[in-house]
């Protein structure tokens, strides 16, 4: 997997619109939800910012639509580092070793892109030993979705955009920058680089960024000039899929649209934002139980201190360490009418999400609506 970045440089034509999707993971409805949400048209230019497969449902017939798009479309399907996995392992340029091959087979199982490549062709995959078997066939019966994965660019450039999955140290010699760190490039935005040019950036969920907010909207820095766009789509139960729409002229507004595929209900009392809250977000969720509920256990969050409720559906044990899924105490503002989408729905409470902020919601619930699938913004300051 020791390569360096692969560059597609391009214009943007004035007056097109140019929508960057990241992180679609295999989830083909969301995908197709979001492009009818935003208008999407053969006028756009659609910029797929990596990671189009593995971890949802679909990741095949997504590959296939994005193919299928980019006959009649204007579509930049650029590399993650979960579509560099499949192709590196199709492409016979790293040979994984038997124990992670079974931890990926056991943790992805059908949501591999590789096992429904093979199902596909005819041939399960199950060992190690069957990869070789594997690509002969995808080759000789998937050409076209071999050679579409193994042609997509790392990093596309134009005069004022820089789009890559993960992130990149600079503007300039990009050729020379190893692919592997450009597509999986962890906690982006600490480290501190600053660009001419607008860098949109996936990978990283940004609800990930916030110790207080969770928050699935994109963030900008427009200091910086970096745009991080990841939602969470399939890795978070209250993830979305996001399209950002970059503004006609550099300086101008951004917006965006996004899908989160949960019912929705009309809110019908006001609640006032609380001033502290935490969001325990993925790698910094270990906690103590305090009393354990049916629905709600009261926690302490370790590297905090507070105490606060958690889902008990959300609590896990790992190396005999309690760790629980993404949580918070966060009581977004509401106004009566409010549609909101509801990630849980409690007896005295629901975990609902109000333009892509996640948090807890106490007051009376009204009729339910059609799904809250599109929330669109038009700001120039989207930011943390």
């Amino acid at each position: 997997m020791d390569r360096t970045a692969s560059v597609k440089k391009a214009e943007l034509p004035p007056g097109r619109r140019v929508l960057a999707i990241s992180d679609i993971h295999g989830n083909l409805s969301f995908f197709k939800a979001l492009l009818t949400a935003a208008g999407y048209t053969h006028e756009d230019i659609l910029v797929l910012v990596g990671d189009l497969v593995e971890k949802g449902p679909a990741s095949l017939a997504v590959l296939r639509y994005v193919m299928e798009l980019s006959q009649t479309h204007t579509v930049y399907a650029l590399r993650g580092n979960c579509d560099n996995l499949v192709t590196e392992l199709l492409r016979k340029e790293w040979e994984p070793a038997p124990q992670f091959f079974h931890h990926y087979l056991a943790t992805w199982k059908e949501h591999s892109l590789l096992v429904q490549l093979g199902q596909a062709a005819g041939f399960p995959l199950q060992t190690p030993e069957d990869l070789p078997e594997l690509r002969r066939r995808v080759r000789a019966r998937l050409a076209p979705e071999y050679e579409f994965l193994t042609q997509m660019p790392d990093i596309l450039i134009t005069p004022d955009y820089l789009f890559v999955h993960g992130g990149v140290p600079r503007e300039d010699h990009l050729e020379d920058l190893a692919a592997h760190r450009c597509l999986k490039n962890d906690n982006f935005l600490p480290q501190g680089y600053a660009f001419r040019r607008w860098c949109v950036v996936g990978h990283w969920p940004v609800t990930l960024y916030d110790p207080q907010i969770p928050s699935a909207a994109p963030l900008l820095e427009h200091d910086r000039h970096i745009a991080s766009i990841d939602g969470g789509c399939v890795l978070k139960a209250d993830g979305q899929l996001n399209a950002l729409v970059l503004p006609a002229a550099p300086a101008g507004p951004f917006s965006w649209y996004s899908y989160d595929g949960l019912p929705a209900a009309r809110a019908l009392d006001a609640q006032a934002e609380n001033a502290d809250s935490v969001n325990i977000r993925w790698g910094r969720s270990q906690v103590e139980l305090l009393e354990e509920g049916p629905l709600l256990s009261r926690c302490r969050h370790l590297e905090t201190g507070r105490e606060l409720d958690i889902l008990t559906e959300y609590l896990y044990t790992k190396e005999d360490l309690l760790f629980c899924e993404d949580s918070t105490d966060s009581r977004p503002p509401v106004e009566p009418g409010d549609a909101l989408s509801i990630v849980r729905r409690l007896p005295d409470r629901a975990l609902v999400k109000r333009n892509g902020v996640t948090g807890w919601y106490f007051g009376r619930l009204g009729e339910d609506v059609p799904p809250k699938t599109f929330f669109c913004e038009k700001s120039p300051g989207i930011s943390a």
